[in-house]
């Protein structure tokens, strides 16, 4: 098997009477989509469990194995050691990834520099910390089952002497405005994966480009679109789609496959989204109803952008008065906002838990 040769893009010869048969309805829910995006006042700290959500699935497709909860628990002081940790930092250090590359973007467009960023983020002081984080890798890699060797790989992207060339057209690529913006960011993400341009971390680092692109291109009002939880989902087809294209040249496959992720996530995300906002308005007012609080939109926050916290945090972070503080959290537990998770105990600040969100977040009743 030879190093994959990418085509120059855009690319011609697509089938657009295949494709726009999807094209249409791709950009009819992702507009729905971004219609309850303008209707958020604070989509940072609302839409906080997508977010959460997005790093663990992402990472799950690398093969990391903790649940959303697990990752808040850590966040807590409940998980402080084992393999379950390891893979909890990695999901953490893809969420500190995402919501930086929202501060890149706001005085620059997507560009090789930042791409380069977002890497060391997402490697520091994980297992790969070792793989050059933060820079372009120097030599040829390979796809294959693990320890396999160049000659057994399912895939060989390109050479390390021409990956710097093919990165900068590919980054050309993103300043131009193809005949769709949805089939663009499509081609986007396959042409990324397909240079491999990192020694780990590509398959992550390629899907927090996708809403970021979306967000640069104006077709989304916040950078927060999320597909990793389809892609999960349908993982064995993610990688044939991308496989097919270096095989067999198949680019009107892929993209077919990836507008339909589009339209299917845009659905789940909308109902997700939904249901956070009715959860909030709802919390809005029974906050106030039980605690008569003048600090009552301080406390709802806080527990939505951190649903599994230790009180010494909630006072840090809502900077209300301790005793004030934890008398409101006493109150929210008593009629069962709240969950206590871990006791305080002497220094030891307890753990508690806003256990409707986080079931939103992971599409089941957990806690």
């Amino acid at each position: 098997m030879k190093p994959y040769i990418p085509l120059n893009l855009p690319l011609q010869d697509l089938d657009y009477q295949r494709l726009f048969a999807f094209v249409g309805e791709a950009n009819a829910e992702l507009a729905r989509y971004d219609g309850m995006l303008q209707g958020i006042v604070n989509p940072s700290v609302m839409l906080s469990p997508l977010t959460n959500e997005e790093a663990v699935l992402s990472s799950k497709i690398e093969g990391t194995q903790a649940t959303v909860d697990e990752v808040l628990e850590q966040e807590a002081g409940l998980i402080k050691e084992g393999e379950k940790y390891n893979d909890i930092q990695e999901i953490i250090n893809y969420r500190k990834a995402l919501r930086s590359a929202n501060q890149y973007l706001k005085d620059q467009p997507i560009n090789l520099s930042i791409v380069r960023m977002l890497h060391k983020t997402l490697l520091s002081s994980v297992r790969g910390q070792e793989k050059l984080p933060g820079d372009f890798r120097k030599d040829q890699n390979w796809i294959g089952t693990a320890g396999c060797t160049i000659d057994q790989a399912t895939y060989i992207p390109p050479g390390p002497l021409q990956l710097l060339d093919h990165l900068e057209a590919w980054q050309s690529y993103l300043e131009f405005n193809d005949i769709d913006l949805l089939l663009q960011v499509a081609v986007v993400h396959a042409q990324f994966e397909l240079l491999h341009p990192f020694k780990d971390g590509n398959g992550r680092i390629g899907r927090i480009l996708i809403p970021l692109f979306l967000y640069q291109k104006k077709k989304l009002s916040q950078p927060m679109f999320y597909l990793s939880s389809y892609l999960e989902k349908h993982r064995d087809e993610y990688y044939l789609r991308l496989q097919n294209i270096s095989r067999d040249g198949d680019w009107n496959g892929w993209i077919e496959f990836f507008l339909k992720a589009i339209i299917e996530q845009s659905k789940e995300n909308s109902l997700k989204v939904k249901a956070i906002m009715e959860l909030y308005d709802e919390m809005k007012k029974r906050i106030h109803d039980v605690t008569h609080s003048q600090y009552s939109i301080k406390v709802l926050d806080a527990i939505f952008n951190r649903p599994i916290f230790k009180t010494t945090d909630f006072v840090a972070e809502t900077a209300i008065h301790k005793p004030t503080a934890m008398g409101l959290l006493r109150q929210l537990k008593k009629v069962g906002v709240l969950n206590e998770l871990r006791a305080g105990s002497g220094r030891r600040a307890a753990v508690l838990c806003f256990p409707e969100l986080v079931n939103i977040a992971e599409g089941k009743k957990i806690i």
